[in-house]
């Protein structure tokens, strides 16, 4: 069994390398193909993140008068973080206030001159009041709206529903488009490795042949075909590795800068579900190569 499982290897290498320059076609349209995968899965991840990042960041400001007294600021708090859509309120004080925006704009020496110039702390004492999910950020504001204190001086409600809406619909746009792209390239691949098969089958037609006559099974004769594909599927996903790591680091700084203010990092991502993400391409792959040899091999080797 071990000696008929080397020989089955020894010939699919074989194969292999007699038809190099159809084998480097075949592992590279499975790279292309593997490569928009990933693509469309680092969108994917992307946009989740760019969601989670945005609503991690939702939360509505009530901006209150410099003479409010503190008592009625804690009782307006407690009202506020008794309502149901409501997750928890901070309070932000004038001083607070003036000490945040200091730290924010410390590099910026014109700004703070133009505080200094002030002699007065211009910032008013806020309630930063974050909702328990963006389903009841609506109904929140509708109840903060209906809020009737004289304390309150304005409201600052970010349309961050419609922000999130955006992102969900670029990335969907981007995932149909992918999943169209990676569809016409796993055909590719099975033509290439199905046309790879029969060129073989063709090329040791009389091999075939011989070998039959001398009792070898149908087994035997097909094995190194589908194990070709095997080989295919690992070249084409050792090869993505290699190409995509080196890709996903040179994008990262980007994506910083981009999503400034918000933690995205694929590259944490991608080495966290290294196993799982190339394991579960790896199978797919040699699923789809397995499935090309197959049919060209129960066709072509009837000789």
């Amino acid at each position: 069994m071990f000696f008929s499982f080397a020989r089955i290897i020894k010939f699919s290498l074989q194969d292999i390398f007699r038809n190099i320059w159809l084998s480097l076609v075949t592992v590279i349209i499975l790279i292309l193909a593997l490569f928009t995968v990933n693509m469309l899965l680092m969108v994917k991840v992307i946009g989740d993140m760019a969601v989670e990042a945005v609503e991690e960041k939702i939360d509505v400001n009530l901006y209150l008068k410099p003479n409010a007294k503190e008592d009625e600021i804690l009782a307006l708090k407690a009202k506020i973080n008794n309502l149901n859509e409501v997750k928890n309120v901070e309070y932000i004080s004038n001083a607070q206030a003036l000490k945040n925006f200091k730290e924010k704009h410390q590099d910026n020496p014109e700004i703070l001159e133009a505080l200094r110039e002030l002699n007065i702390n211009p910032l008013t004492p806020t309630l930063v009041i974050k909702p328990k999910n963006l389903d009841v950020f609506d109904n929140l504001v509708n109840r903060l709206n209906a809020l009737d204190e004289n304390i309150i001086e304005s409201r600052n409600f970010t349309n961050y529903k419609a922000l999130l809406e955006k992102i969900n619909s670029i990335t969907r746009k981007v995932t149909e488009a992918g999943i169209f792209l990676s569809a016409i390239f796993i055909m590719i691949t099975i033509l290439v490795i199905y046309n790879s098969v029969r060129v073989a089958i063709y090329t040791h037609r009389r091999q075939i042949t011989i070998m039959k006559l001398v009792g070898a099974s149908n087994w035997f004769i097909q094995m190194p075909y589908l194990i070709s594909g095997l080989i295919y599927a690992f070249f084409g996903v050792a090869a993505i590795m290699l190409i995509f790591y080196p890709f996903l680091s040179l994008l990262q700084p980007y994506l910083e800068a981009f999503f400034v203010g918000y933690n995205v990092n694929l590259l944490d991502f991608f080495y966290g579900n290294m196993f799982t993400i190339f394991g579960m391409q790896f199978l797919a792959g040699s699923l789809i190569n397995m499935f090309a040899s197959l049919i060209a091999v129960g066709k072509y080797s009837r000789v």
